[in-house]
Formats: structure tokens, sequence, C-alpha cells
């Protein structure tokens, strides 16, 4: 008896639900802030998420269809990213509502647009962490055949960072686990946390001697 599932996507996985999204995972998520080229605010949260860059940060989150943060992000070239937490977890999902292109995400789910600092898009002022994001790259994606599908990779320059200060250790580390963010993952309801008991610390290992 073989004792591994096996698939090919192409042909449907059999399954009552797509793994795909639950081994990956879970994921952070793009908290994403935008404006159209009229000033409209809109925010929305994207599942499939993750910084690529160190230096410079780079950010990116993929939309499944051309959707109105992708088409504000190719009109004005900027965005922010916002920290998704525990407490914001239901605002947080509150701006996934499809709304009328004139209406405003921030105010539907009872959040605070705060102007950025350095680019012409809002953060949400009651996340604990936002970044400040300028567009490097608006890429639509595509099958290993070559066909173009209906899916768009945006990925952008962290150009201004805010950090709670509270979330920062007085040797000035990041404290991820008071910052409680929430990641996504694979069931149609399902999110996680993180907590300090789920911690385990590795050292990259040394070269060995030649």
């Amino acid at each position: 008896m073989d004792e591994r599932y096996f698939y090919e996507p192409s042909k449907g996985h059999g399954l009552a639900h797509d793994p795909l999204s639950a081994i990956i995972g879970p994921r952070p998520i793009g908290w994403i802030g935008s404006r159209n080229a009229q000033g409209q605010r809109n925010l929305a949260p994207y599942s499939f998420f993750n910084c690529f860059n160190y230096r410079p940060p780079i950010i990116g989150f993929a939309s499944i269809g051309w959707k109105d943060s992708v088409a504000n992000i190719a009109a004005t070239k900027v965005f922010t990213w916002n920290l998704a937490t525990k407490s914001l977890a239901a605002q947080m999902n509150q701006s996934s509502v499809a709304l009328a292109n004139d209406e405003d995400e921030f105010d539907f789910a009872g959040l605070t647009a705060k102007p950025a600092s350095i680019v012409a898009a809002d953060y949400v002022a009651e996340s604990p962490v936002n970044f400040e994001c300028k567009l490097s790259q608006l890429i639509q994606l595509q099958g290993a055949d070559g066909d173009k599908i209906d899916s768009w990779l945006v990925l952008g320059e962290v150009v201004a960072v805010h950090i709670d200060k509270q979330l920062l250790s007085p040797e000035g580390e990041f404290l991820t686990t008071k910052a409680a963010p929430i990641l996504r993952a694979g069931g149609p309801t399902s999110f996680y946390g993180i907590s300090e008991n789920d911690r385990f610390d590795l050292s990259r290992p040394l070269p060995p001697n030649k």
C-alpha cells in the first residue's frame, strides 16, 4: 500500500480542500493600504505575502485577479503594509469584504487611516508595525508553458518603517511574540498565532574544514 497521497494539480487534487495553502503555511498576511489616482483609499488582506530581500528591503504579495489594490498600486506606484495582529483580526477580516470602488475599507472596518510620511498612501494607525513601500516590480504570473494567468505579483521596496516602541526590547530586538501577529492557514476560516512556547533556536553551521 502506497503511504503517500499523489496528485497532479492540473488534473485536480481529489480532496475536499486544496492542500497547497495548508502545506505552505501558516503564512504572514499582506494587509495592504493603497489609494487610486483620485485619492480614494483602499485596504485589503492578502494571504500570499512575504519578504524577499534585506537590502534594499523588498516585500511582496500576490493577487489572484486584477483587484483594486493592484490597480491602485499600478497607477500610483506606492502602498503600505500593516501588521495584522490578534487584537485586529476582526477588523482585518472586515477589510476583506468586496466593497464598491467609492467605499472605504478603513471606515467599513472601523480603522483609522493615517497618511504615510513618505508615500502617498495610508496606513492602519491601530496596527503596531507599518511599512511604506514604493513599487519595484509588477509581474503577471505565468505557468510553466509560458501562458499568462490572471494573477499578479506586486513587489515593493520598503522606504519607511513605523514600529510601536513597546515592541522593541532594551537591546533593540523586535519582540515578535509580543506583537501577536496572526498567520493564515489552509482552511477557509483557519488562522494561527505564535507564542514563546513554540520557539526554538538554531545557529547556522560553520563550513567544514578543508
